[in-house]
């Protein structure tokens, strides 16, 4: 009788020793199963020899480092999710395309970010040193997060620059006289289209994914953009004269869809952060080089570059969409150029 008890429990406890390893092995599958979060990165322009594609590439090392790939980054480049308004458009309807962009600073400007416009406004930053003390300010951090201010599902990450833009055109341009009556592309910024105007020229809607067709058809007679981005998507080809006004700083930040950042806990909300800060970093130590190594291209492929001694004519030109695009923020716009005599 002694023996049958005996025998009972140690069945009993087989049994439930079996169980409870069958718990623990579903919980460890179930875990395996759920995998690392993967989080979508759009970026326009191509991710080799330019300044937003190294920050893209930055951003997802760094997140993937400090996860342990925990988050995983997957970029899609070259514009294949659509223009930078598209993006926007989709982040700000819930980001059911891309969890995370690239924007131009000033690019909100037309949802309503009047400070963020301030970014954009022409001749603002006298060179680059001059953005780096902005961006280390907390006016730079008070403009990141007026999107979140004004309740707009969209939350800034981080500032960098990619160098100043540049005009570039089908034919020979010498100076501001030349653009008069020019069709040029605009992006749907108001800032940008003001400022073309003011120059004389005619501003042209044109989707960035269609202005090398746009150019070599003749919609447009010219267009803007950062140098490095000038070269990268093969306009020089269509358009081999590059003027060097530097009418605006590539102010650029990374942007996230709000409703992805809730779902983040306080740990993965941390490694974000961390790593927009050093895409920021890498960003800005690759400028000089990608531009040193553009110019020399551009050079070897004959390119027309036209230096602009005396800015003042463009600036004065410009004064129109500089005052009208600052009159609401003054104050912050006049902090923004005072950093310029700081340090």
């Amino acid at each position: 009788m002694v023996n049958t008890k005996k025998h009972i429990f140690t069945v009993i406890g087989a049994v439930l020793l079996l169980g409870l390893c069958a718990t623990v092995t579903l919980s460890l599958t179930a875990g395996m199963r759920s995998g690392p979060k993967i989080l979508t990165y759009a970026e326009m322009n191509n991710l080799d020899g330019t300044v937003p594609g190294e920050m893209a590439k930055a951003f997802k090392e760094k997140v993937e480092e400090l996860s342990d790939g925990a988050l995983l980054i997957d970029i899609q480049a070259s514009g294949v999710l659509g223009s930078e308004d598209q993006l926007i458009d989709n982040l700000l309807g819930g980001g059911n395309i891309t969890d995370f962009t690239r924007i131009t600073a000033s690019a909100l400007t037309q949802y309503g970010c009047e400070k963020a416009a301030l970014l954009g406004i022409p001749y603002t930053f006298e060179n680059e040193e001059h953005f780096y003390r902005f961006a280390e300010s907390e006016l730079a951090q008070e403009i990141l997060l007026e999107p979140r201010e004004l309740g707009l599902p969209i939350r800034g990450l981080c500032y960098a620059q990619e160098g100043f833009r540049n005009f570039f055109f089908k034919n020979e341009v010498n100076g501001i006289d030349d653009l008069k009556n020019m069709k040029l592309r605009v992006s749907s910024d108001p800032i940008m289209t003001g400022m073309v105007n003011d120059l004389g020229a005619y501003a042209t809607p044109v989707a960035f994914t269609e202005l090398y067709s746009a150019l070599s058809s003749g919609v447009v007679d010219g267009a803007e953009q950062p140098t490095a981005n000038y070269l990268s998507n093969a306009f020089p080809e269509v358009a081999p004269n590059l003027i060097l006004d530097g009418h605006t700083l590539g102010v650029m930040q990374i942007v996230m869809a709000e409703y992805r950042w809730e779902r983040l806990n306080e740990q993965e909300r941390d490694w974000i952060m961390q790593a927009a800060q050093y895409a920021s970093t890498v960003a800005n130590s690759k400028v000089y080089e990608i531009l040193e190594n553009t110019f020399a291209q551009l050079r070897d492929k004959g390119v027309n570059i036209v230096e602009v001694e005396d800015k003042t004519p463009w600036i004065e030109a410009c004064r129109p969409t500089i005052e009208e695009h600052t009159k609401n923020n003054r104050e912050l716009y006049q902090r923004i150029v005072d950093m310029k005599e700081e340090g």
